[in-house]
């Protein structure tokens, strides 16, 4: 039984190939979105208890492999288990797509943490967060600005900090969109996580043709372990085990 950490489009593309071949497996979602999209395999919702509940379930659901197709920023959870699966002996594979590269046009700036965004973007601006509601308290000292979070479900607590408000929103969302919305909200800078891929691109092709420079937070560190970039390349590795 193959265990996939989901939460990436690639987690997505991997289920699917996993059912059509017809390999024992199930994903697990870590909860942060309330009504999660349904993936073509068996899915349970929410954490393990930790490094020994996670362990635990690996024995107890006779998993054999693990994909990790987690969120390139998902680093806890990718360090964690990485370092279990090489202790326990499981095979282990990483899906980490591409990141981003800046193209003719775009005016980015990399940062390498949250708060380093306060030393650029000056006080008054209207800022876009592009981040997710999890690193929301990291962004407290732009106290001063406007800054507008997109996230997926409604909050159910208040903005961390004065002059933040929250903007509800579930993908896709097409450049033309986010054009419009970048446009009626008079953004003055957009702050993103290089998470790569397509689909959430379109905020930085919004970017470039409006003029909005963008704050890229650099990826972290990640542990040493097997990876790949692609879903063919790890239903590939699933298919070879």
């Amino acid at each position: 039984m193959i265990l996939l950490l989901a939460g990436s489009g690639e987690a997505k593309e991997i289920a699917r190939g996993l059912a059509q071949r017809r390999i024992p497996a199930i994903a697990s979602l870590a909860g942060a979105t309330r009504q999660p999209k349904r993936l073509d395999i068996d899915m349970r919702v929410g954490g393990f208890g930790g490094e020994a509940g996670f362990r635990a379930y690996l024995s107890q659901a006779k998993i054999t492999a693990v994909i990790d197709a987690t969120h390139p920023y998902a680093t806890h959870i990718t360090t964690r288990t990485a370092r279990v699966c090489a202790r326990v002996g499981l095979p282990y594979l990483h899906v980490l797509r591409p990141a981003w590269v800046p193209q003719t046009g775009d005016s980015w700036t990399q940062i390498a943490r949250e708060q380093d965004a306060a030393k650029l973007i000056p006080m008054g601006a209207t800022v876009f967060l592009g981040t997710g509601r999890q690193s929301l308290e990291k962004f407290i000292n732009l106290e001063g600005r406007r800054v507008i979070c997109r996230q997926i479900d409604p909050p159910t607590a208040p903005f961390p900090f004065e002059g933040g408000e929250f903007l509800i929103g579930r993908p896709p969302f097409p450049v033309d969109r986010e054009k419009a919305i970048f446009s009626q909200l008079g953004i003055d800078w957009i702050i993103v996580k290089n998470a790569g891929g397509d689909a959430s691109a379109t905020k930085l092709t919004a970017a470039r043709a409006l003029g909005i420079p963008v704050l890229m937070i650099a990826r972290p560190p990640m542990p040493d372990a097997p990876r790949v970039q692609t879903a063919d390349q790890a239903i590939a590795w699933a298919r070879a085990l």
